[in-house]
């Protein structure tokens, strides 16, 4: 039985509405629980905000809504519903792949369509190796989620299951691009499967083969999209949060904790005292410490993912060859990941994620007009460009992406640009992300389960911790898992995941 918090839990105060402090407030809730929450914004979604630009609704934070069952499980514990609150839109193809070569690829969720679509794209060998993948896929994926995705941990041995033995014996703890390259040969597939490694911050030649489950998410589970976009998905949970009775206060910055001995008492804000008998804390790790006044001993230091660029662009026009997503692979592979790992280098031969959410949504956007998310990654500050740095490089960055776009086929973007937005590393630092990344600490092996930093706060026993920065990870899924993890800390009840729903309607 895993550790809960000690004394009364009554009412509990969650600092953060976003999708973990949100998927927190809601299975507080549903397990009776008196709940307020506290953020400094003006709406909800921290991470995944909304930014309106002359008639552009932007979301500012992810685009990529996997695994939406998990989402389904926190409106659940009210009584409530995803699909009653969000209309979902499955997305086919999940992504488009563009590769330096000129060959293109739509990555389908559906087995057999994607099958299909690698015999046409690479032979009938690679179509077999695929459909050996994808049930390799489902098997890491099931051997990882009860014990090591959706689970609390209180000690390494807590890692000591069946299920261990199982993801071992499925060549988890090998490198992930040997693993895919086991079922796949053809170079331009590999990276399909294997680049989600950087979204746990580790290159596909060093990161754990049981990170593969990330493409899972990606590649087999479904890739969805909110309609009004994926700020609509923590709006609906605040208001599903509202009507089953919690407090929600917006534009409410925390100062301080109040205590009595080692105990929380009190929530302090920029405008009342709020007494409580729990809190959960869900700002970034560093926001987090500071208010607790302490920062937990660890034999290393924390190494952070990589940050991005992030163009905003409202344009007068689009491009026949966008999906939904498409991501655009440079020739370099292997010399990109070194970049913005080891050497601190903007991408010299970038790859790059570029959402059009008006393809499925045109409203997002004024009538005749389009709003495009162009993602470059880059190194963080802490081994990259400092913060001060990117005051004279964002603009000249900014230029250089649009000029590979333009020689990538994007023809006239420039000049069809009317209204644009660009986001680097010193604007997620000022947002108080540690080394000026949105993806907080790496998953190296040292980082993940029970060696990322634990969601317990030793010597604040009515404390507990929620967001990427803590267990289980970075991305939507694993954000919102992290709320039903807090609240079990508080609650006792862990609810396992239900069938999954979330199909395209």
């Amino acid at each position: 039985m895993t550790r809960t918090l000690t004394g009364r839990t009554d009412h509990v105060v969650v600092v953060g509405a976003g999708l973990a402090g949100l998927s927190a407030a809601l299975h507080l809730l549903g397990a009776g629980r008196r709940v307020t929450v506290v953020e400094r914004d003006g709406l909800p979604g921290g991470r995944a905000g909304r930014l309106h630009r002359n008639g552009y609704r932007i979301d500012t934070g992810p685009t990529v809504l996997t695994m939406p069952d998990l989402a389904d499980e926190a409106f659940a514990a009210v009584g409530d519903s995803l699909h009653r609150r969000v209309d979902l839109i499955g997305l086919h193809p999940a992504y488009r792949a563009q590769f330096a070569d000129g060959t293109t690829l739509d990555v389908h969720t559906d087995g057999e369509a994607m099958a299909a679509a690698v015999e046409r794209f690479a032979g009938p060998r690679e179509a077999a190796g695929y459909r050996r993948l994808r049930t390799w896929l489902e098997r890491v994926h099931r051997a990882q989620m009860r014990r090591f995705i959706d689970a609390n941990f209180d000690s390494p041995l807590d890692l000591l299951t069946a299920d261990l033995a199982r993801l071992a014996a499925l060549g988890g703890f090998g490198r992930l691009d040997r693993r895919i390259g086991s079922f796949l040969e053809d170079e331009r597939l590999q990276r399909v499967f294997s680049f989600q490694a950087l979204y746990a911050g580790v290159p596909p030649s060093r990161a754990l083969a049981a990170y593969a489950v990330i493409a899972y998410m990606d590649t087999v589970a479904g890739v969805y999209f909110p309609r009004g976009g994926m700020h609509a998905l923590p709006r609906a949970m605040a208001d599903a949060a509202a009507d089953a009775g919690a407090e929600l206060r917006f534009d409410e910055p925390v100062t301080r904790l109040e205590r009595s001995g080692d105990r929380i008492t009190a929530v302090v804000t920029a405008r009342d005292r709020i007494p409580c008998d729990a809190v959960v804390l869900t700002p970034d790790l560093p926001l987090t410490y500071r208010l607790l006044g302490r920062r937990p001993r660890r034999p290393l230091r924390l190494r952070h993912s990589p940050s991005a660029v992030v163009l905003h662009a409202g344009t007068d026009r689009t491009w026949p060859g966008l999906a939904h997503h498409t991501i655009s692979f440079g020739a370099a592979w292997r010399t990109t990941f070194d970049e913005l790992t080891r050497r601190g280098r903007l991408m010299s031969d970038p790859s790059l994620l570029i959402t059009r959410p008006t393809a499925t949504d045109p409203s997002l956007a004024p009538p005749g007009r389009h709003l495009h998310y162009i993602l470059a990654p880059c190194p963080n500050t802490d081994i990259g460009p400092g913060a001060a740095a990117w005051a004279e490089l964002g603009p000249r960055y900014r230029a250089d992406l649009l000029r590979e776009l333009e020689r990538r086929g994007l023809d006239g973007i420039e000049a069809a640009i009317e209204d644009d937005t660009l986001v680097t590393p010193a604007h997620w630092l000022d947002q108080g992300h540690a080394a000026g990344t949105p993806f907080s600490a790496a998953h190296t092996f040292l980082q993940t389960g029970p060696f990322r930093p634990r969601n317990l706060v030793r010597g604040t026993p009515n404390a507990v911790l929620a967001g990427c920065g803590t267990t289980p990870g970075v991305g939507v899924p694993t954000t919102l898992l992290s709320g039903k993890l807090a609240a079990a800390r508080i609650t006792g009840v862990h609810r396992r995941p239900h069938a999954r729903t979330g199909e395209a309607r």
